[in-house]
């Protein structure tokens, strides 16, 4: 259940957004354009967006520059999360990815299951943690992004949603790279 505490202050954090297309321009890609335009109405900041070609060693080069970026929060990507060839998302994730939040993926397939059915099996949408900064792989088509942001992220997103958030937790992320 989600819910808002309206007694909380909303935290903004500045989200990146990558599209991942061999085909998509900024002019027709109505996944990246539907993103960004969720992150800015819900109030937070988007720190860049890019489209890449389908290609493992430029999408991990990427967001590799944006998990050192301290400036960048959270990245986001839409695209190559299928079965296909050419879609390697996650396996540029997995070059990067230090923890997997195993529940994003799963939850994701469970309520996009409820609108396409057993077609879902086809994401491999997943999320993890790198260097503090939180990575989520969306499918690429604009319903699943709506879908993944309306449904989860915006959610997790916001310090006031209850019992628990993702924002909550950004000042503990880099414990584990802190030496005394």
């Amino acid at each position: 259940m989600s819910r808002i505490d309206e007694s909380r202050a909303f935290v903004a954090v500045s989200i990146a957004v990558m599209t991942v297309s061999d085909t998509r321009t900024l002019d027709n890609d109505t996944s990246g354009a539907a993103l960004a335009e969720r992150v800015v109405a819900s109030g937070h900041h988007l720190a860049d967006r890019v489209i890449l070609r389908d290609d493992a060693d430029l999408i991990e080069r990427q967001l590799r520059a944006w998990i050192g970026n301290p400036a960048i929060d959270v990245v986001i990507t839409t695209g190559g999360t299928g079965v296909t060839g050419r879609d390697v998302t996650p396996e540029a994730f997995d070059r990067v990815v230090e923890k997997r939040i195993e529940g994003f993926g799963e939850l994701f397939r469970m309520l996009s299951y409820q609108k396409i059915g057993t077609s879902t099996i086809q994401s491999r949408a997943i999320g993890g943690v790198a260097g503090g900064t939180y990575l989520f792989a969306l499918p690429g088509s604009t319903g699943a992004v709506k879908d993944g942001w309306d449904d989860i992220l915006v959610f997790q997103l916001d310090a006031r949603h209850r019992p628990c958030n993702l924002v909550e937790l950004m000042p503990r992320l880099r414990e584990h790279l802190v030496t005394s």
